[in-house]
């Protein structure tokens, strides 16, 4: 379930630093660092074209990465990349070594499925999309591509939990102290005399608000 690995060939930078990675980007390259798993930072340079087209694919940052930098092959996944602002360009890119042990801390996106066997949605009830993506601790190498939300069943008024979702093994959201909603089964506009089935949603919402 999780994306293809890949590689991209590096060099390596003189050092960490501003000019460096200026001439980096004169050169057509993109600067980036390598750190983590106890060891010292490592300045490298990417090809701008192979990199860019991993960050616009989809899944770069919940993708395992093997950077081979002059001969030597470093396992990463990427923690963060900066885009210029203006022209969409790739100025930067973080990434984390990944050891055998590596826990991330990554966010996955949720995929719903079986909408057509919901009664709710049938009824002209509107998936509300609470969060499109949950954040979860997970070990670097077995990181879900998406989770997936099944709303079989669902009426109107429920609300879907992170409970309600099977999770892969060792795969545990970083919020811990309560059951927090995915999504709802709202009534729609001309149903709202089911007042009984649209409290809970409301509910849910006003729990929701104040939490991002």
């Amino acid at each position: 379930m999780s994306h293809q690995s890949y590689e991209l060939k590096a060099e390596a930078r003189e050092r960490v630093g501003k000019g460096s990675a200026r001439a980096a980007r004169r050169n057509g390259k993109v600067p980036a660092v390598i750190y983590g798993e106890k060891e010292a930072p490592l300045a490298i340079a990417l090809p701008y074209k192979e990199l860019t087209m991993k960050i616009h694919g989809g899944g770069f940052m919940t993708t395992i990465a093997t950077i081979d930098v002059d001969g030597k092959k470093i396992q990463v996944l990427p923690k963060d990349y900066q885009l210029d602002p203006v022209r969409d360009f790739t100025m930067h890119v973080d990434f984390l070594r990944v050891g055998k042990n590596t826990v991330v801390t990554v966010n996955v996106p949720v995929h719903f499925t079986n909408e057509e066997a919901s009664p709710g949605i049938k009824r002209g009830g509107v998936l509300n999309i609470v969060r499109h993506e949950v954040e979860f601790t997970c070990p670097a190498n077995s990181i879900p591509e998406f989770i997936e939300v099944d709303l079989t069943g669902s009426e109107l008024g429920d609300s879907i939990h992170i409970s309600a979702v099977k999770l892969p093994e060792g795969v545990t959201p970083t919020i811990t102290d309560r059951d927090f909603t995915i999504a709802t089964v709202a009534a729609p506009a001309g149903l709202k005399s089911d007042d009984a089935a649209d409290e809970g949603g409301e509910e849910e919402a006003a729990e929701e608000g104040g939490e991002e």
